[in-house]
C-alpha cells in the first residue's frame, strides 16, 4: 500500500513544480510587459475637447444603445516626415475605427477614406485627414464621433517607422501584388527608406502585362516595402485600394504575431512602443493583452460605403449621403439593423451636399490627382466666411527651403509680423543677417558670398545688393522704397510686402518674384518657367 501512496506524492510534487514554474514564468512575463509599457507615450488627453452627439450620449446613459456592448477605438497613422517636412503635414492619412465586441472579442475595422469631406467638429469642413493636424487627437476623435455617431474616447497613433519596424521584427510578409502596385511601391520606398533609416532592395519589374492592375505576383517584403505598399493610392482603386491594403496588412501582422515567440513579441515592444502614442493607460493595456490571442479580425470595410466625387478646392469624396452611410456603418460595427442617425449627422449630411453644390455636381469618377498637384489644406467655414486655403509647396529642394508666412516649414523664411520689430532667421544653413532696425535709410551689402539678408524696416529707403553669388534676399517691409538686385548667381527672392515700391530682380535663373503692390498692381505671383516649383 505504501508504493501507490509514494507514487501519488511524486505526481503531486511534479504538479506543484509545474504550477510554480508557470506562476514564476507568468510573473516574469508580467514584469517584462509592465516595464516595456513604460516606453509607450501617454500624453494627457483633454477629455473636455472630445465631443459626442447628444442623442448618442443619452442612449448610452440610458443603456439603450448598442454601443454599450462594444469598446471602440480610433487608430491613426500620421503623415510625419522628418526628412521632408514640407510634405509632413501631420495629417492622419490612416484613420481606422476598431470596434471590439466585449463578449465575443471579435474585432471589426473600418477605414475612413482620407479625402472624405466631413465636419471637423466645429462647423469647419475639410478632408477627414485634416482634423488631426487641425486640432490633434481630440479633434480627430471629435470628427469621428460627431459625423458617425460614435462614442470614442481612446486612440493610438503611429507613424511610418512603427509599421516598418513591426514587419521587420516579424521577419517580413508575403504579399500578393499587381504590376501597378510594384511600380508605385518601388517609388514610395525611396522616401520611406530615407524617413525610417531602414534599407530595402527594389523589386525588379517583371514584363509589363496587359492588365497592370491584376494581382498576379507574390513577393516577400520587408518593413520599408510593406509600409510603402500601404501608402499606395494612385492605382485605379485610389484611396479605397490603399485602405484595403492597410487593413490586409494589419490582419497579416496580427496573424503572424499570434504564432511568434515571446522573444519576438518583446523585441517588437522594445522597438515599437516608443513610437506609439496612446490614451489607453498601462493598466488597461495589461488587461487587454491576455485576451488579444483570442481576438479575431475577420471583417473590414471602408467608409463611406456609398460615395461620389466632387472637385472643390481639390478632389474630395462625398458620402451619398452621410445619413444613410452612418446607418450602414452601425449595422456593420454593432449589428444595429434599425439605427436612426442623430440630428447632428443629418445636419452635416445636408451641409456637405450644399458645400459641393448639390448632388447634381457629383461625379462617379475621381478627377485625376497626383501627389504633386494635390492640395490638402483647405477649410470651409460654415459661418458665412466660406473657403480658406493654405498652399504648401510640394518642393523643398531649394537652397533655403520654402517660404511660409506661418513659420511652419523648416529651412525657410519666417515672417511672424506685419510691421516693424525684429526678424529672426531660424535657418541652419549659411550665416543669416539680422537687422531689427525700424527706421529708414539705405543699406548696402557688397558681399559676394551669399548668406541671407533681411531688412524688416518699414520706413522705406533704397537697398542695393551688388552681390553676384546667390543667397536669399527678403524684404518683408510694408512701407515702400525701391529694391534692385542685379545679382546673377541665383537664389530666391521674396517680397511679401504689400505697401508699394517697385521690385526688380534681374538676377539668376532660379529667382522668384512676387509683385505685392505699388506699380506691380495687386498680388500677382510669378515664377520663372525654368523652375516652377519655386512658386510658393
Amino acid at each position: 500500500m505504501a508504493k501507490p501512496r509514494s507514487k501519488t506524492k511524486k505526481i503531486l510534487f511534479a504538479v506543484e513544480i509545474i504550477v510554480l514554474l508557470l506562476f514564476i514564468g507568468g510573473l516574469y512575463v508580467y514584469g517584462q510587459l509592465n516595464s516595456k509599457l513604460d516606453k509607450v507615450n501617454q500624453p494627457v488627453v483633454d477629455d473636455s475637447r472630445i465631443q459626442v452627439n447628444q442623442e448618442v450620449q443619452n442612449a448610452i446613459d440610458s443603456e439603450t444603445s448598442k454601443l454599450t456592448g462594444y469598446t471602440t477605438y480610433a487608430l491613426f497613422g500620421i503623415d510625419h516626415r522628418d526628412k521632408n517636412p514640407a510634405l509632413g503635414t501631420e495629417n492622419s492619412d490612416t484613420m481606422i475605427v476598431a470596434s471590439v465586441n466585449n463578449d465575443t472579442k471579435d474585432v471589426k475595422l473600418v477605414s475612413i477614406y482620407r479625402d472624405t469631406l466631413l465636419n471637423l467638429g466645429d462647423d469647419t469642413y475639410s478632408k477627414a485627414n485634416a482634423a488631426y493636424a487641425y486640432g490633434g487627437p481630440e479633434q480627430a476623435i471629435t470628427m469621428l464621433n460627431t459625423n458617425l455617431d460614435l462614442n470614442i474616447t481612446d486612440y493610438a497613433t503611429v507613424n511610418f517607422d512603427a509599421l516598418a519596424t513591426i514587419v521587420d521584427c516579424l521577419g517580413g510578409l508575403d504579399m500578393d501584388m499587381s504590376y501597378a502596385e510594384i511600380v508605385h511601391m518601388n517609388n514610395y520606398c525611396v522616401e520611406t527608406s530615407e524617413e525610417t533609416g531602414k534599407s530595402y532592395t527594389p523589386i525588379e519589374l517583371p514584363p509589363e502585362p496587359e492588365d497592370i492592375e491584376k494581382i498576379d505576383y507574390r513577393y516577400h517584403l520587408n518593413g520599408v516595402q510593406v509600409t510603402s505598399y500601404c501608402r499606395i493610392r494612385y492605382t485605379a482603386s485610389l484611396d479605397m485600394g490603399r485602405t484595403e491594403r492597410q487593413r490586409k496588412v494589419i490582419q497579416m501582422i496580427v496573424s503572424k504575431a499570434k504564432s511568434a515567440g515571446l522573444s519576438t513579441i518583446f523585441d517588437i515592444m522594445d522597438e515599437v512602443f516608443p513610437m506609439v502614442t496612446t490614451s489607453v493607460n498601462k493598466t488597461e493595456i495589461l488587461q487587454l493583452l491576455p485576451t488579444l490571442i483570442g481576438y479575431s479580425i475577420d471583417d473590414t470595410v471602408g467608409f463611406p460605403s456609398s460615395f461620389k466625387f466632387a472637385n472643390v478646392k481639390g478632389s474630395v469624396i462625398v458620402p451619398t449621403d452621410l445619413e444613410s452611410n452612418v446607418v450602414e456603418l452601425h449595422k456593420f460595427l454593432y449589428g444595429d439593423e434599425a439605427y436612426t442617425p442623430s440630428a447632428t449627422v443629418k445636419e452635416n449630411s445636408q451641409e456637405i451636399l450644399d458645400i459641393v453644390g448639390g448632388a447634381d455636381n457629383l461625379n462617379d469618377v475621381q478627377p485625376v490627382v497626383t501627389e504633386e498637384t494635390e492640395n490638402d489644406a483647405f477649410f470651409y467655414q460654415n459661418d458665412g466666411s466660406g473657403w480658406s486655403e493654405t498652399q504648401v509647396s510640394a518642393d523643398d529642394s531649394g537652397d533655403y527651403g520654402d517660404y511660409d508666412n506661418s513659420g511652419t516649414d523648416d529651412g525657410g523664411y519666417t515672417d511672424p509680423g506685419t510691421d516693424d520689430g525684429g526678424y529672426t532667421d531660424p535657418g541652419t544653413d549659411d550665416g543669416g543677417y539680422t537687422d531689427p532696425g525700424t527706421d529708414d535709410g539705405g543699406y548696402t551689402d557688397p558681399g559676394t558670398d551669399g548668406g541671407d539678408y533681411t531688412d524688416p524696416g518699414t520706413g522705406g529707403g533704397d537697398y542695393t545688393d551688388p552681390g553676384t553669388d546667390g543667397g536669399d534676399y527678403t524684404d518683408p517691409g510694408t512701407g515702400g522704397g525701391d529694391y534692385t538686385d542685379p545679382g546673377t548667381g541665383g537664389g530666391d527672392y521674396t517680397d511679401p510686402g504689400t505697401g508699394g515700391g517697385d521690385t526688380v530682380d534681374s538676377g539668376g535663373d532660379t529667382g522668384y518674384v512676387e509683385e505685392g503692390g505699388g506699380d506691380a498692381g495687386g498680388s500677382a505671383e510669378s515664377a520663372p518657367a525654368s523652375d516652377p516649383a519655386e512658386t510658393v
